[in-house]
């Protein structure tokens, strides 16, 4: 199945090679078998496969097997790792850094990405987002959500800014105008992680 070059910046091959990029290019220490990035990007393992062979054969990526595992990283030593790295901060990394500094903190039930980033995110085109709008599901401390947010801006190099709304509030938005709205148009659930079908 061929996919279509994504909206938050079309010089990625498809949607999920920029995931696949920036979950790999962001965590350049750690690494992993095309299982776990297929269960981490919620594609199908085929999926993850294909890019993971494309990346791999231009070298943007390293593999090595350990016993039966196929163990999957980024090439640090690849001339385009440094800006890819940057692209990939800038336009999938989000993503993945909402979900690190947000779903860490005690007390979150879900973090949600809302706002223009969820729109491109999605697939809708337009200008490029100037910040990150999160909607934060549970009880966390005001001091651990804004900490939170100072953390995932000073990585991603745009403003982060965090909601919170309770669990009940998002059931029942009747009450809250925003929750209505984000619940309306497009919006990415980034923690928990959902697994694909």
């Amino acid at each position: 199945m061929r996919t279509a070059a994504p909206a938050l910046l079309p010089v990625f091959r498809s949607q999920h090679q920029g995931e696949l990029l920036a979950q790999l290019l962001l965590n350049p220490d750690r690494e992993y078998t095309v299982t776990d990035l297929a269960r981490t990007l919620g594609v199908s393992k085929q999926t993850a496969q294909q890019e993971v062979e494309r990346l791999v054969t231009a070298h943007v990526l390293r593999d090595r097997r350990q016993g039966r595992n196929r163990l999957i990283s980024a090439n640090t030593s690849h001339p385009a790792y440094t800006p890819l790295t940057q692209l990939a901060l800038l336009t999938f990394g989000p993503h993945t850094v909402i979900a690190e500094e947000f779903g860490a903190i005690p007390a979150v039930e879900q973090v949600l990405i809302f706002g223009s980033w969820a729109a491109r995110y999605t697939g809708q085109p337009g200008p490029p987002a100037n910040d990150i709008d999160v909607l934060v599901i549970g009880q966390p401390t005001r001091t651990d959500l804004f900490d939170g947010a100072d953390r995932a801006q000073k990585r991603i190099g745009i403003p982060v800014n965090p909601e919170q709304a309770t669990p009940a509030q998002w059931a029942d938005p009747s009450q809250w105008a925003l929750l209505a709205e984000i619940q309306r148009r497009p919006y990415v659930q980034v923690f928990p992680t959902q697994d694909a079908a």
